[in-house]
């Protein structure tokens, strides 16, 4: 048994990105608070019901504040105090030492999927199956809910997700005589092609991008881990099967063949090369085209020449959709009244109001199929895509089939020992199978480190 090393370890592991004091929120139980995090006195949003207890609620959306305003308008019994704590890792970090110290965490808290493993490790989130779960389980398709699940826990209510699909340049395939790829073997030669003409790289291939990557895996059947809590340290890694040796491989050729960029992505010069044409395609997520539009993207030279179809397939016969990202609310262990912070966490962000706000302004891409659904949403003449209606040609088949994701405890490490051979297989200091085999051997040693018994 070797539970306490294998905490210890993981808490070690999420405290060296933490910052050194938690200073959002207040951190105190004041007024009616229903737990740490702040109180009544430090909203950032305006209380519609001061005799209501309190639950407060970390979130970094565009239109948190919105959101939460219509929640507390249609709720008597409880009213929420929101407080940014910042986006992604300055959150996480001000969340980790909240944990540590034991107190200062809000009761309710935003999560990107892929980090709720390695805090449901330390016991700093709330098992949500007896909390209302059953009531709201309909809502959300059997994918959104393994991303929050670990093992046979329910640690977050879903929100949105990233479904992925090709974001393509209408002028540039027009151009070149091409049309999207259904199969990866079709995206090489239409690359090719589009090479040989001299035109633009097809796609990016990124080292710093390794959540994309691992959703290729996916997409070519892989499992790169097992993980259930209720079988204490142990884990299981298999991070150089055949598949994803295989996707390793395929991506090796096209960067050893310049048929794809390999500049990190998310940067100024990624995104110039963006709106100037130097990519045929983004293979990307549902949530892309308002990254795109706030980074600049479609509003000169490249406006209206934007389209999407489906992820290319291994296999058409059996096809596999993916998904990038995706957030969910989590209620903390520190919550003084779990089933209100509960309420919470299932109630905000899902009524109509905000559902629609969040999709009409391409701020999120909800996960609710009541949303997924509505003609509405599925006939929805996206601007960005000149009118094309991407959702129900691309976007909601992807998120309906989505099977969801294991994610363990290490995965912010594994992410960075992928981002490692990534960028090995970028410089030709490795191929993909031996990029495949050198992850898999860093992983698995450092789990076993960390107090894992680690299967395969």
């Amino acid at each position: 048994m070797k539970t306490k090393p294998v905490l210890a370890a993981i808490t070690t592991l999420a405290v060296a990105g933490a910052l050194a004091a938690c200073t959002a929120g207040g951190g105190g139980d004041g007024g009616n608070g229903g737990g740490g995090g702040g109180d009544a006195s430090s909203c950032t949003n305006e209380i519609k019901n001061p005799d209501a207890p309190v639950v407060t609620l970390w979130a970094w959306y565009p239109n948190s504040e919105t959101v939460v305003d219509n929640f507390n308008e249609a709720n008597d019994d409880v009213q929420v105090c929101w407080t940014n704590a910042g986006a992604g890792g300055d959150a996480y970090d001000k969340f980790q030492t909240a944990i540590s110290a034991g107190s200062g965490a809000p009761d309710v808290m935003m999560v990107e999927a892929d980090r709720i493993a390695s805090f449901q490790a330390q016991g700093a989130l709330v098992d949500l199956s007896d909390l209302g779960y059953e009531d709201v389980k309909d809502n959300f398709s059997e994918g959104a809910w393994k991303d929050v699940s670990v093992g046979d826990g329910i640690y977050g209510a879903p929100i949105d997700g990233g479904p992925m699909g090709m974001i393509y340049r209408t002028d540039i395939f027009s151009q070149y005589g091409l049309t999207p790829p259904t199969t990866w073997e079709e995206l090489e030669a239409t690359a090719q092609k589009l090479k040989d003409a001299g035109g633009p790289v097809f796609a990016s291939f990124a080292a710093n991008q390794p959540a994309t990557a691992t959703a290729y895996f996916y997409g070519n059947g892989a499992e790169p881990f097992t993980y259930d809590p209720a079988n204490e340290g142990e884990i299981g890694i298999t991070l150089n099967s055949p598949e994803i040796k295989e996707v390793l491989d395929y991506w090796d050729r096209l960067v050893d063949k310049g048929l794809v960029g390999t500049e990190d992505q998310f940067t100024p010069e990624y995104i110039a090369g963006v709106i100037n044409g130097d990519y045929a395609t983004y293979l990307s997520a549902a949530w892309a085209p308002g990254y795109l539009q706030g980074a600049g993207v479609g509003e000169g030279a490249d406006a209206g020449v934007w389209a999407a179809a489906p992820m290319p397939q291994w296999d058409p016969a059996n096809p596999i959709a993916i998904n990038w990202g995706g957030s969910a609310f989590s209620v903390s262990s520190q919550a003084k009244d779990p089933e209100l912070a509960a309420k919470v966490a299932f109630g905000v962000y899902a009524d109509q109001a905000s559902l629609d706000e969040g999709w009409q302004q391409q701020i999120i891409f909800p996960l609710n199929v009541n949303v997924l659904d509505s003609p509405e949403f599925q006939d929805y003449e996206v601007p960005f895509f000149s009118g094309q209606q991407a959702n129900k040609e691309v976007y909601v088949p992807a998120a309906n089939a989505y099977k969801g994701m294991t994610y363990t405890p290490l995965g912010q490490y594994y992410y960075s020992a992928l981002t490692k051979q990534l960028a090995a297989i970028i410089d030709g200091s490795a191929t993909g199978s031996e990029a495949a085999d050198a992850l898999q051997a860093d992983v698995v040693a450092y789990a076993e480190e960390q107090g894992f018994t680690v299967t395969e």
